[in-house]
């Protein structure tokens, strides 16, 4: 998640930022400049392809700009159009268009919308418009044209959001003297900076392999009174997992029990944490014989872990799907900890299916022995966190694969 860039994306604002993604580096030129180049003079060809609409097709401004489909084709000649025809639209309806755009990696689409607000809207325009419209430059244009955007907005505009926004670029893209930069920015003005901004600078450190730092920010966080979230405790507790300081990792368990924020999500964080660290063997005699470079991929790993712990707790069980499948895509040997922490968060979460699948995977694969005795482990970090009908029914799945548990707690 990273970590930063497994989590960069993962970890944006709570349903937020993704950890492995990466953002294109600026063009020499401003952001408006290349939206002119991109849209303020469709061609004939673009003008066209606003205009040709299956007749049976719903005829709502959300339809006709999800029917563009190529970037190449002009969101701002369809908001002209659809205007043109005496048709409303409000700064609510194309938050929400932008929003879907962007989920669908429509970037270029969701920024000409953006603009088109700021053109027409600007005085409804939300911190959140401005902090979103950072994002949106950063992926269009690069990190040297969001900052140049960013420079460019009056003294008004620029609230901890933005600024935010703009600290979340810098840290995706691993900028890290310009982002401790921003940061103390931040932290030397009256804003009310909330958690995310120090998630933002955990995810940094952890993508670049500076887990030291990420106990200080924490430090910070506390000292200045802010609120820690799932996603601060998710980080922190990935950087103590990466270090092999499960200590750590069961003082930060102990101090989420205290937090009186805790919800039923916490909960299940931190029961999946648990049972992850004592089924898991985080520490092994194997780890000390991993050479420097190799050590840095099991970080990353144990991270992609508790990312997946992370939206169990949540209960997101496609983001946990998505994480799952992103790490298998990856060139790095799997290991039994891997299949251990995704088998029990599709256990907690009642996903059986997906839990027998994970189960035929790692006994199928070639580059990993089924491990009996970390399945083992798992029945009795169940059973001794009080799950016993999860752990019956792991007990059922594993005997529907001819294996059986004898772990006892």
């Amino acid at each position: 998640m990273a970590t930063g860039c497994l989590l960069t994306g993962l970890l944006r604002r709570s349903g937020r930022r993704n950890p492995m993604a990466t953002h294109l580096r600026g063009l020499p030129f401003s952001h408006l400049e290349s939206l002119r180049c991109f849209s303020s003079s469709p061609s004939r060809g673009e003008a066209l392809a606003v205009e040709e609409e299956p007749a049976a097709s719903p005829d709502d401004l959300r339809s006709r700009l999800f029917r563009l489909r190529f970037p190449k084709r002009s969101a701002t000649a369809a908001l002209d159009k659809w205007v043109g025809e005496g048709r409303k639209v409000t700064a609510s309806e194309l938050r929400q268009i932008a929003k879907d755009l962007k989920r669908s990696q429509r970037y270029k689409h969701a920024l000409e919308i953006s603009e088109w607000m700021k053109t027409h809207q600007e005085s409804e325009l939300s911190d959140s418009d401005y902090a979103m419209r950072i994002d949106l430059i950063t992926k269009v244009f690069g990190v040297n044209s969001a900052e140049n955007f960013f420079q460019g907005l009056p003294p008004s505009a620029k609230s901890c959001e933005v600024y935010t926004a703009l600290l979340h670029s810098y840290a995706a893209a691993k900028l890290t003297e310009q982002a401790e930069d921003l940061f103390e920015r931040i932290k030397e003005s009256n804003f009310s900076a909330s958690a995310l901004t120090y998630n933002e600078m955990m995810t940094l450190y952890m993508s670049v392999g500076q887990l030291d730092k990420v106990s200080i920010i924490v430090e910070e966080l506390k000292r200045r009174k802010v609120s820690p979230d799932l996603f601060t405790y998710n980080l922190w507790i990935s950087a103590s997992a990466a270090t092999m300081d499960i200590d750590g990792v069961r003082r930060i368990l102990d101090e989420m029990a205290h937090d009186t924020n805790s919800d039923k999500g916490w909960i299940t964080y931190r029961t999946l944490a648990d049972i992850y660290v004592t089924a898991g063997h985080l520490v092994n005699s194997d780890f000390s014989l991993v050479e420097a470079d190799a050590k840095i991929s099991q970080r990353e790993w144990i991270t992609y872990d508790f990312l997946i712990i992370l939206h169990a707790g949540l209960g997101n069980t496609q983001r946990i799907n998505e994480i799952w499948k992103s790490l298998r895509l990856t060139s790095q040997k799997m290991t039994s900890r891997n299949y251990i922490c995704i088998l029990s968060s599709y256990l907690m979460l009642g996903q059986l299916k997906e839990a027998g699948e994970v189960i035929d995977e790692w006994r199928n694969s070639k580059v990993l022995d089924f491990d009996i005795s970390a399945c083992n482990r798992l029945f009795g970090a169940f059973m001794k966190a009080g799950l016993m009908d999860t752990a019956e029914t792991f007990r059922g799945l594993m005997l529907q694969k001819n294996c059986e548990l004898r772990s006892r707690v």
